[in-house]
């Protein structure tokens, strides 16, 4: 009897499954579980079937990694795409949807960062994982230009922002944070970070003009 699997991998989406049954593995084994023979083994196909559209572990694990970047990316550019014009509420939608990824995603979000270290990481991988920051440098930018972020080199605001958001989002999915205080614990770290992004407010003059009488 022919099984679905088998049905549509006649369509040639065999390299979708692949990548969604390595997901599933990803969340339920982790990344040592992976392995292209037991893909295909779960998949019901045979044990060369897979290399067809991956050469060796390495090859799955980046476009794993690809599929990652490319789904925050989505989300991201969505929380944008709603958000209004200040950068207060653009940097809080980021804010809220990356947390949002990465809990929803804690597995496959730690892959992504440790692959694209990774010296056998793909150039489109490499690019793929640099769309966050671009985003994160034009918001900044943007911001600058408006007056509601502090001048100088975008590094020095984007990396602080980057860490700080980071750090929250590995803290919450490791449950180090009560997840009945996430959602608060996020708005706090939201305007923390915008009172870091601020401008430096104006300095009075240390020798102030005498006025004529």
């Amino acid at each position: 009897m022919q099984t679905r699997q088998t049905r549509r991998y006649h369509h040639g989406d065999l390299r979708a499954a692949l990548l969604t049954r390595a997901e599933e593995t990803l969340r339920e084994k982790g990344p040592g579980a992976l392995s292209l023979r037991e893909l295909a083994r779960d998949l019901g196909v045979s044990h060369a079937a897979p290399s067809r559209h991956f050469k060796d572990k390495q090859a799955l694990l980046d476009a794993l990694a690809q599929v990652g970047f490319a789904r925050m990316g989505e989300a991201l550019a969505a929380s944008q795409a709603t958000a209004d014009e200040t950068f207060a509420d653009r940097l809080g939608a980021l804010a809220r949807a990356y947390v949002g990824f990465a809990t929803a995603n804690a597995e496959l979000l730690d892959l992504m960062f440790s692959i694209k270290h990774d010296p056998e990481a793909s150039e489109t991988l490499v690019e793929a994982s640099q769309n966050m920051s671009v985003l994160a440098i034009r918001l900044i930018e943007e911001g600058q230009r408006r007056g509601e972020v502090r001048t100088g080199p975008v590094d020095t605001v984007a990396v602080p922002l980057f860490t700080t958001l980071h750090g929250f989002a590995s803290l919450a999915v490791s449950g180090t944070l009560s997840t009945e205080s996430t959602d608060s614990d996020l708005e706090n770290v939201i305007a923390y970070t915008l009172r870091g992004c601020a401008p430096d407010a104006p300095q009075p003059d240390e020798h102030p003009r005498t006025l004529p009488q």
